[in-house]
């Protein structure tokens, strides 16, 4: 734990620098327009004004001294209430005053988190469509996907077979350069695009080298869309990998998609928009693979925004991040998001590396082109480091960086890092060399990432990495490679990915995060008819379905799972269906042993696997739920030292004001428990409480168990539920008592058994004075 609050010193050192560094820049040009979103209190409205719109635009007016020039970019009304305008330092510090505005957030750059796993989850079973649907509900229910657009020719997006459009839809298809009205079907049922603020602050968008429109030339949103409810799609592959029937999470649902992201990234003022036009339109789901730091709740714009969806009733799901397997790297941390990290699969791609001496080390790869190596001959083989901790531009195979006098007709060894891994492939083909390997840093460990190289390549763990270049700084070094094609049934599985985002929850320790883990790597899904599988300009292979890795990947498949969650029980709250998700999660792989970290080949704790990794045949019929209002959320706000002003932008649609229901944050009727004992080491015994309901038989009976803790005697008082009827509700209280303070976190878990479910909730125990 040391070591944790370090790094959480230095990351509020940064920010602190990073701030003021901001604050001295616009300070020097106080009359430069950025764009900000003014949060307003919609119900301080004059009568005077005969809407909102009016009136947002009289006080931005205001501000600008009547300036004719149109400043707002949006107007929002549902999720969020107020606008986005360029105004200069001045001008926002005078809006600041005016009656109403609640905040005032500065524009924020968001970056993308960027079949087996339907089967892999049990989803292909041959009772799953018994189990999940019932006369086809999941068809009403409609996800948004905040990405990069759509594909719309894609046959993951075929409609064949589906029902009209639900009369809830208000959604539109936006047309533009390449997507036209008849792209949008009874599968893709909106599609809208939003950049102005992408444009004000990057410039125009080049219309002849990016759709302006939904049409998505990037392939993430495509990819991100198919995972979540693709259609079933008969004989998809990339390039021979991965063969087999690929469909989504919840092939019977609709999608909109809703393009927020762009050549420069993805910017807060554009989020916040499609979150709020996407609840208007009717979205019971939001699936957003992206991220920008952490910030305080009350300065999160997309958190407010998940907050105001949540208050719809729709369910958000976001990507964890791609920060690990370093400590305190989540993004998306509120407790009214859920926050996935990424996990394998048993599936796996891989190839050798044959040296001259006959040594064989096993890698991945899914290189499939017409320059293939003989496995019946060696080539040179050269590392152009020095083998030292500290990389080299040449090391990394940067742009420019390799001597094709050095390299011509040799395999290359390439370190990851700092490039696109697929990148450093080109770079080696482009100085004449005929093959690559891509060894890992001891930041990526021993996670194998296959990718779609335009050169024979293969990339290996540290381990196998040292090996190779201790062997390559020898004399007449010489190897091949040999690709394997796919491979099913690997163990251990799954795996916590070496790159997932890692708790603890920087903003509050007794708000464990992630939430769970789902498959996110090798995934296999839609692709865009724009680019080749690479994403390299260079590359002209065109594919229906590629092969991507990242928390980008496994958020969709909790999004298309809440989405057959709410087919099956369309009564059920966004805080029901997380419960569901976390409560009936596992925490053991296909050996039967605990889940390991692949950073480390050790088990993985909470911190890193959440609640465990998804179990969406058990999520349907979870026995207990813990459910959350939106009070109840807003009461947990109360206990974040919020100022009444800090609090009131939550507060804006019911007035909601602070009843002090929660003795302390840990005290959230969250499915998992975080208890956090103050460094004041009189505080000895911590007591957390927490509600059940029953959604299983009328009459059902749970006892409880709870692991044992070096530091704590943990108690369960009742140590028996006995429900009477359904929807009935139980409450509970966990008693903490120290033994002996320890000094780094502990980890459990608490369990309701009736024979027929297993209601399991990850404990953790923190002593603060031990850091």
């Amino acid at each position: 734990m040391a070591g944790i609050l370090m790094k959480c010193l230095f990351f509020l050192l940064s920010v602190c620098l990073a701030a003021n560094f901001a604050i001295c820049t616009t300070s020097n040009i106080p009359n430069t327009k950025k764009t900000y979103i003014i949060q307003i209190d919609k119900w301080a409205k004059p009568d005077v004004f005969i809407d909102h719109v009016k009136w947002y635009s009289s006080l931005v007016k205001s501000a600008t001294a009547g300036e004719e020039e149109e400043r707002i970019l949006y107007s929002y009304q549902t999720a969020f209430h107020g606008v986005a305008a360029q105004l200069s330092e001045e001008e926002i510090n005078k809006l600041r005053a005016q009656h109403g505005v609640l905040a005032v957030f500065p524009e924020t750059k968001y970056q993308l988190h960027t079949t087996r796993s339907p089967l892999f989850l049990g989803l292909d079973r041959e009772d799953s469509s018994k189990l999940w649907s019932d006369k086809l509900a999941d068809h009403n229910v409609i996800v948004g996907v905040l990405d990069t657009g759509i594909w719309p020719e894609s046959p993951s997006f075929n409609d064949t077979g589906m029902t009209p459009i639900p009369a809830h839809w208000k959604g539109a298809c936006e047309t533009g350069r390449g997507f036209e009205k008849h792209h949008c079907s009874k599968k893709i049922v909106g599609a809208r695009v939003f950049y102005r603020g992408y444009e004000a602050a990057s410039g125009k968008i080049n219309e002849r080298g990016e759709y302006k429109s939904a049409r998505d030339q990037d392939g993430h949103g495509t990819h991100t869309a198919g995972t979540v409810a693709g259609s079933v799609v008969r004989g998809a592959n990339l390039l021979g990998y991965a063969y087999g029937t690929a469909r989504g999470m919840a092939p019977g649902a609709r999608i909109a998609a809703y393009k927020v992201c762009w050549v420069g990234g993805c910017f807060s003022s554009d989020i916040l928009s499609a979150v709020d036009q996407a609840v208007a339109d009717g979205v019971n789901v939001l699936s957003i693979s992206l991220g920008g730091g952490v910030s305080s709740y009350n300065r999160d714009s997309l958190s407010i925004a998940a907050f105001g969806a949540m208050e719809k009733g729709v369910f958000v799901s976001c990507s964890a991040g791609n920060g690990g397997p370093d400590p305190i790297s989540l993004t998306n941390v509120s407790p009214w998001i859920t926050t996935v990290g990424a996990s394998t699969m048993d599936r796996d791609f891989p190839a050798t590396v044959k040296f001259g001496t006959g040594k064989v080390i096993t890698g991945a790869s899914l290189y499939k082109g017409k320059r293939n190596l003989s496995t019946e001959k060696q080539y040179s083989l050269i590392y152009l480091g020095n083998n030292s901790s500290s990389p080299m531009p040449s090391s990394l195979c940067l742009e420019g960086s390799l001597d094709g006098s050095e390299v011509a007709g040799k395999i290359v060894i390439c370190d990851r890092g700092i490039s696109p891994r697929v990148q450093k492939g080109q770079v080696v083909k482009d100085a004449g060399g005929i093959g690559m390997i891509l060894t890992n840093t001891a930041a990526n460990g021993e996670e194998l990432v296959a990718d779609s190289h335009l050169i024979p390549a293969v990339a290996v763990g540290e381990t196998e990495g040292k090996l190779i270049k201790h062997y390559a700084s020898g004399r007449n070094a010489t190897a091949t490679l040999k690709f394997l094609g796919t491979k099913l049934g690997i163990r251990p599985s799954p795996v916590v990915a070496a790159f997932s985002s890692r708790g603890p929850n920087f903003l509050t320790l007794e708000i464990l995060k992630p939430d769970m883990v789902a498959p996110g790597v090798n995934i296999l899904a839609a692709w865009t008819g724009a680019l080749g599988p690479s994403s390299l300009p260079t590359d002209q292979r065109r594919t229906n379905f590629n092969i991507l890795s990242g928390t980008s990947m496994s958020c969709p498949h909790v999004s298309g799972i809440a989405a057959l969650l709410k087919a099956r029980h369309p009564d059920w709250s966004p805080a029901a269906i997380k419960s569901a998700l976390m409560t009936t999660a596992y925490v053991h792989d296909n050996t039967y042993n605990s889940l390991k970290d692949s950073s480390t080949a050790t088990p993985s704790t909470p911190y890193d696997h959440g609640a465990g990794h998804i179990n969406p045949r058990k999520a349907v019929d979870p026995g207990l739920v813990y459910d959350i209002g939106a009070q109840d959320y807003f009461e947990f706000l109360c206990t974040q030292q919020l100022s009444p002003s800090q609090l009131m932008v939550f507060a804006r649609f019911s007035n909601r004001t602070c009843h002090h229901s929660l003795a302390n944050p840990g005290d959230l009727n969250y499915p998992a428990i975080s208890a956090v004992f103050p460094e004041d080491a009189k505080v000895s015994t911590l007591t957390l409480h927490r509600t059940a309901t029953n959604v299983g038989s009328p009459i059902s009976n749970y006892h409880v168990r709870v692991s044992s803790f070096k530091g704590a005697v943990v108690k369960v008082e009742p140590s028996r539920l006995n429900f009477t009827s359904k929807h009935q509700k139980l409450s509970y209280k966990v008693i903490f008592e120290t033994k002996s303070r320890q000094k780094a976190p502990e980890f459990g878990s608490l369990i309701w058994k009736d024979g027929a479910h297993k209601v399991r909730s990850p404990i953790v125990i923190t002593w603060l004075a031990s850091i």
